[in-house]
């Protein structure tokens, strides 16, 4: 969302006020079996989300986790979006444009990996206004933990025959 359609939303209401979301990924063995954790915080109101595959990489699995949260979200919001991830930090702050203006190749001229899930999390961020903080990863931050342990929630589900939960 571009900073005018913020502002005119902000405006008119239609974006809430922030919303933390917490997210993580986890994988055992890359690639093996993955889960990915969503931890959202909105005032007194907590909502938790996890899933997983059984056969990805943890880089599919953090960029799943914030494709789901920002997914989870009935209207546009004010985001501050939590991750121990640097690959979904960077990429979203400071690689998307050059991948897209190359038609989704690297700086090398190799196609970008994950491209289906930038290209799902662009569209999903597009609705919000989104703030990536990066965090470090189990170190003691009580999101990044909460996350954590959805994210291997998610992994526990696969292994146990199940899949995608909420």
């Amino acid at each position: 969302m571009t900073a005018q359609a913020v502002a005119a939303a902000n405006a008119t209401g239609a974006v809430q006020a922030a919303v933390d979301v917490f997210t993580d990924g986890a994988c055992r063995g890359n690639p093996g079996p993955g889960g990915w954790g969503v931890w959202l915080r909105w005032g007194d109101h907590e909502k938790e989300l996890h899933g997983g595959e059984p056969h990805t990489t943890n880089n599919r699995m953090e960029l799943r986790a914030v494709i789901e949260a920002l997914g989870a979200l009935s209207r546009p919001c004010q985001v501050r979006l939590h991750t121990d991830s640097q690959y979904v930090q960077k990429g979203m702050t400071e690689w998307l444009p050059g991948w897209k203006r190359r038609n989704w190749r690297t700086a090398g001229g190799d196609a970008v990996k994950n491209a289906d899930l930038w290209q799902a999390l662009e569209a999903a961020a597009a609705r919000h206004s989104v703030e990536w903080i990066w965090v470090r990863g189990h170190n003691g931050h009580d999101g990044n933990e909460r996350a954590d342990q959805l994210a291997n929630l998610g992994v526990e589900s696969v292994l146990a025959g199940g899949g995608a939960g909420r």
